[in-house]
């Protein structure tokens, strides 16, 4: 496309609070299910209520290499689900992946913001207890160790690198990825994110900072982007990854052609560790370079998939960012944030969120924003509020936004 090797997507997979697969995770949006509810932590100082952690449980994992497993931290485990079910997905009815693409020809670049840090804490706590550690617990705290295990697990053996961007790293993954794939470095790579932070001193440090939700007893008012009555966001636990590939090389072997990543936009604000600049310039350029790297123009942009993380600075500067990024086609286009649902998924969230856009495509149905009771008047666009909305949708603008001032775009097409 345009002189460059075209990206599309042949599979996708997510494990979330709302379901262990992508179909799971989709259906309890379309039905409107919360993945968040009061969860008690360790730590009694923290402030916050409602948490969106995965419930325990083994058989997610079974299948996998437990030579593997015992070296992996929780998010890396996680992002192993999630990747086997893309692959699944872009190579169905037994097709060997080692028989579509030499091992140095496909890649992985999985985001996270925080790895092994959860584990990490964990191991230390172990060592000052008992003064004895796993002999894993260097690996387990590598930000690289969900990249190198699906690496490990699939035999892919071309580019290999790990986007630590808070929460912008799933888009910026997936982002990078595809221009790898541009490039003609790779044929086929895994790309997305993954994020479990929940050991007492990572969440109590989260909540002092005043980022996650004050509200202690009713969920609909724990997350509820652009409302009056947000006040901060639900921590969540996840992973998404996308399957893509070359496109001559994906329809040369069959394979289900989902959707096509065109665009991709990444600026930086350079001004706050935690608050976003208060000139939106980088979210903007982010959002202009994104489209005028797919050749649109606003007014091509059917959905729009927020960052709406349901924090106060947040929804307004990005709503903002929006009007000025598409003129007078932002108050058209249809929003949502379907963080409503699943809470906040960190490095994960932007791959997730990706993975909803090619459901959008291919459902023609528009997630709504759901607990928007009390809309914020200073956030008046079209958020698409509490009821889901039928639409073709050929083209969505994903966003995404992350701590130290990361900014991503993308586009995800209907595959012509």
């Amino acid at each position: 496309m345009h002189g460059r090797k075209r990206v599309v997507v042949t599979g996708y997979g997510a494990v979330t609070s709302l379901g262990e697969d992508s179909t799971a995770v989709w259906e309890a949006i379309l039905a409107k299910r919360l993945g968040y509810r009061v969860t008690p932590v360790a730590e009694e100082r923290v402030q916050a209520r409602f948490f969106g952690f995965l419930e325990p449980n083994r058989r997610r994992l079974e299948g996998l290499p437990k030579s593997l497993l015992k070296a992996l931290p929780e998010y890396a485990r996680n992002a192993l689900v999630a990747g086997r079910e893309a692959v699944r997905m872009a190579f169905p009815d037994g097709q060997a992946l080692s028989a579509a693409y030499s091992p140095f020809d496909c890649g992985v670049i999985v985001g996270t913001g925080w790895g092994g840090l959860d584990t990490a804490n964990m191991n230390n706590n172990d060592y000052r207890q008992t003064t004895f550690a796993t002999c894993y617990s260097t690996v387990m705290s590598m930000n690289n160790v969900a990249t190198a295990a699906l690496s490990m697990f699939f035999k892919l053996r071309g580019h290999q690198s790990t986007a630590i961007a808070a929460c912008a790293s799933g888009a910026i993954a997936i982002g990078d990825a595809a221009e790898v794939i541009r490039s003609g470095r790779a044929r086929m790579m895994l790309a997305g994110g993954s994020e479990s932070l929940k050991e007492q001193l990572n969440v109590y440090c989260v909540d002092l900072i005043g980022a996650l939700t004050k509200e202690q007893h009713d969920p609909t008012r724990a997350c509820c982007p652009f409302s009056k009555e947000r006040s901060g966001f639900v921590l969540s636990e996840g992973a998404a990854v996308l399957c893509l590939e070359d496109y001559d090389s994906a329809r040369g072997r069959g394979a289900p052609i989902l959707g096509e990543i065109t665009g991709y936009g990444n600026y930086s604000d350079a001004y706050d560790l935690t608050a976003p600049a208060l000139d939106r310039e980088a979210r903007v350029r982010a959002i202009r370079s994104a489209l005028a790297d797919a050749r649109l123009e606003p007014r091509d942009i059917h959905y729009v998939n927020a960052h709406g993380t349901s924090t106060p600075l947040n929804d307004y500067n990005e709503s903002e960012a929006l009007k000025e990024a598409l003129g007078d086609e932002a108050y058209r286009v249809p929003i949502s944030s379907t963080k409503s649902y699943t809470g906040h998924l960190i490095g994960a969230a932007g791959a997730l969120e990706s993975l909803i856009c090619l459901k959008v495509i291919a459902s023609g149905i528009i997630p709504a924003t759901i607990n928007l009771r009390q809309p914020d008047p200073e956030c008046d666009l079209d958020y698409t509020p509490n009821e889901h909305r039928r639409a073709r949708v050929r083209r969505c603008l994903n966003l995404s936004f992350g701590f130290g001032g990361a900014n991503a775009a993308l586009i995800i097409e209907e595959a012509a």
